[in-house]
């Protein structure tokens, strides 16, 4: 077992599943299928809020889940109640990982409709995987997304996670803060994610601090006695620009100064912040202060950070809570985990699952992921689906089509072309090298570097060429007219 030094997760999951995914592959078993190569792909159908792409994260959960999944004996016990037979308990008992995964590296902007993980194998272990995917995939793109969105609002301004306590769960605090780090804010108030994600921990005062001394100026006094090397002061319990400022002031002359020391930062938590900032960032240069920094928060969103920011708001960083951690204007990332393919006699047998619905129709076959880099530019100019066996050569033209409406055609040449997806697990072997969240972070901020401006806007993004080569698309079509009639 390889146990993922910067994310390890205890909790056992193997029961972290719907009771219809044991039920089959318990039929599967039975029915002698349980052996059949599977092809499965892991994607999203809709970009959050409306956006012009999405964050993929959670892939270092999924490989410490799959590296420790194992049926603990009480768990076996309560499956044999739920209608699962002894064969397969049996199976389960001495279950062996086998699989094989690719995955796109954690911190890249994707799109619809690519799979961000593809899994090969016995289609009861490739079956099995699909919740516990869903779920980290799911909650830390979603987290990373939005705190993306919320980064390029501040243009530059810090951006800090504050989530912890407004979380629905305690995994969605603690998986929300790494997510959230991802996506570029630049620490966590929370204190066990800082410990086990590496991520910076930001401290601040909180106002019970004030209300417990007789004065502000009291308050503010004591602190700074206490913590001279990390002095932040809340001024707006009574009254920002009367009382909390001038108290502060007054305590980093009477406490800080003698020491040789100085203050880190004031917060302002309510009012018109970005007014109170703009005076409250003279009342501190006036006073000799201007290191002192500006942190303001009150439920933000990257609409009203760009506002603050547009109408010159003198913040030095954002503290964003309750609708980063939630990202409440948008709480729901659609990724989905289908069957694409099954392979017999070492021949990949397309498969696809039509739909009333269009959009769910889904893109058969065991497929590369390949993203196309301008040579001049460094961007991104399109993405492309192709079978497993194709290759885009780099030396000739290329023709993207789009492939819902095929007469809309682009020739490209002088690029890069990427495969998108790498090798996570050959034959049940963890092959990865993970990188620290450190490097995500930094790897996550380098590739949003290579998209337009237009797809990055927040209203009416560009939409981003996600195709299909020619031979994959082909039969996509054959399929679509071989079931549509059944």
């Amino acid at each position: 077992m390889v146990i993922m030094n910067n994310s390890s997760y205890s909790k056992n999951l193997s029961l972290m599943t719907e009771l219809y995914e044991l039920i089959q592959a318990n039929g599967w078993l039975l029915s002698g299928k349980g052996e059949e190569i599977a092809y499965f792909d892991l994607y999203f159908r809709k970009v959050p809020d409306k956006g012009g792409f999405a964050i993929f994260a959670g892939l270092s959960q999924i490989i410490d889940y799959i590296n420790n999944y194992e049926f603990k004996e009480e768990n076996l016990e309560y499956l044999s109640t739920q209608g699962c037979s002894d064969e397969f308990i049996d199976y389960l008992r001495n279950f062996k990982f086998t699989c094989d995964i690719w995955a796109v590296p954690e911190g890249t902007p994707v799109f619809p409709n690519e799979p961000l993980i593809k899994v090969r194998g016995p289609i009861i272990q490739a079956q099995l995987l699909e919740t516990v995917l869903l779920v980290f995939m799911n909650q830390q793109s979603l987290i990373a997304t939005k705190a993306n969105r919320l980064v390029r609002a501040a243009k530059g301004t810090n951006v800090a996670e504050f989530g912890t306590r407004r979380a629905t769960s305690f995994d969605g605090a603690h998986f929300g803060s790494r997510a959230a780090y991802i996506g570029g804010c630049v620490g966590t108030s929370g204190l066990r994610q800082s410990k086990t994600f590496d991520i910076p921990s930001i401290n601040t005062m909180i106002h019970s601090w004030v209300e417990m001394f007789d004065s502000e100026y009291e308050a503010f006094c004591e602190y700074a006695r206490l913590y001279p090397d990390n002095c932040t002061f809340v001024v707006d319990t009574y009254d920002t620009i009367r009382f909390g400022v001038p108290n502060a002031i007054r305590a980093f002359n009477d406490v800080l100064k003698p020491m040789g020391k100085r203050p880190v930062s004031v917060r302002i938590d309510s009012g018109d912040i970005t007014y109170l900032s703009k005076k409250v960032r003279k009342m501190l240069n006036e006073a000799g202060y201007p290191d002192c920094m500006i942190t303001a928060s009150n439920s933000f969103d990257e609409y009203i950070i760009s506002d603050m920011v547009s109408q010159g708001a003198k913040v030095d960083c954002f503290i964003a809570g309750e609708r980063l951690i939630n990202s409440a204007s948008s709480p729901l990332f659609s990724g989905v985990y289908k069957l694409c393919a099954i392979e017999k006699d070492r021949e990949i047998i397309p498969k696809i699952n039509l739909s009333e619905n269009v959009s769910k129709i889904n893109t058969p076959h065991s497929k590369k992921f390949y993203r196309l880099f301008d040579c001049d530019t460094g961007k991104a100019i399109a993405d492309v689906l192709t079978l497993y066996d194709e290759t885009i050569d780099e030396s000739k033209p290329y023709t993207l089509f789009d492939p819902d409406f095929t007469w809309k055609r682009k020739e490209v040449e002088n690029f890069v072309a990427r495969e998108m997806l790498v090798p996570v697990f050959v034959g049940g072997k963890y092959i990865y090298s993970e990188p620290t969240v450190n490097e995500i972070r930094d790897y996550c901020s380098e590739q949003i570097d290579t998209l337009w401006e237009e797809v990055k806007r927040f209203e009416n993004p560009h939409s981003y060429y996600v195709d299909l080569s020619e031979n994959l698309w082909k039969i996509r079509k054959e399929l679509i007219e071989k079931h549509k009639g059944v």
